[in-house]
Parts: C-alpha cells; structure tokens; sequence
C-alpha cells in the first residue's frame, strides 16, 4: 500500500531511528484510541496516546504516552514534574511536535520534548502508537520504552 505523504514522511524519520518499524496506513480513523484498537483488533489499553501538555511555569512541551484506557490527571503529573500543565492546544501542539493532534507519534519530534510514559502501558509486550497522520500506525513490539530516548516512566492517574 502507497502511504500518504505525512506518514511516507514519518516512516522516513522512524528508519533512520529504528529501521525495524514499520507505518501502516489504516483505510478508517485511528484517531481515538477506541477507533484504533477497534480497526487493528488489539485492546484499547494497547493503544499509545501520544498527549501534549505544557508546562504552565516553564511554558515548554510535556509529551504523555499513555494507555488507550487511561485518562491523565494532570494535578498528579504535575507533581511529578514539579509544576502544573495543562493540554495544550493545536497550534502549540503541530509547532512543537511538528504534527496535529491525532497524528502524534511517540518519537521523531520537531524538537526535543520531555516525555513520560504512562506505567501501565509495560504490561503490554506489543502496543500501537501514531505514526504522523489520525490514519496512519507503527506497532512496537517490546515495550514502548525500548523506543525511546530519556524518558520517565510514571503514573499518570
């Protein structure tokens, strides 16, 4: 299958950094975790949301990976972080990751971001994460964290 320019454009950023995984472009939405789980046949705690945040203090981008079940309660990661956030809007989203909401992927940002992985998601050995548009994935097979560069692993309700 042809991918869309945008996740042609994220396979491109993901091989130069793990040349094993691969997008797959997804003929329905995967822009809610329920959506994704329910077109890849997985659970929807396997599912990866990548959620941006902004520290309200230092006014810098906090991304969040979390489990497709959970919700994030924001007081709880900000005393994790030592400060508040809050969700951060589309524009500061697309400018700092270099993606929209719905299409954000675990890895290959813009810039440098301070990410948090929510603790529940390494009880999954393979998860789905966005892979730079709301139709477009890449499964990690491992734990999530086996992907990433510095991160913290926290719990996020």
């Amino acid at each position: 299958m042809t991918l869309s320019t945008r996740a042609r454009q994220f396979q491109e950023t993901l091989r130069a950094l793990r040349p094993e995984l691969t997008v797959e472009e997804l003929p329905s939405s995967t822009r809610t975790a329920a959506d994704a789980a329910k077109t890849l046949g997985c659970t929807q705690s396997q599912i990866v949301k990548s959620l941006v945040f902004r520290d309200t203090e230092r006014g810098s981008a906090v991304l969040l990976l979390v489990s497709g079940t959970n919700r994030v309660d924001e007081r709880v990661v900000g005393q994790v972080l030592g400060g508040a956030i809050k969700k951060a809007d589309a524009d500061f989203v697309k400018e700092t990751t270099g993606y929209a909401i719905g299409g954000v992927p675990p890895i290959g940002h813009k810039q440098p971001i301070t990410t948090l992985v929510d603790a529940d998601l390494l009880r999954y050995d393979q998860t789905w994460a966005a892979a730079g548009t709301p139709h477009a994935v890449f499964r990690i097979t491992g734990k999530i964290t086996d992907i990433l560069g510095e991160h913290r692993v926290v719990r996020v309700r």
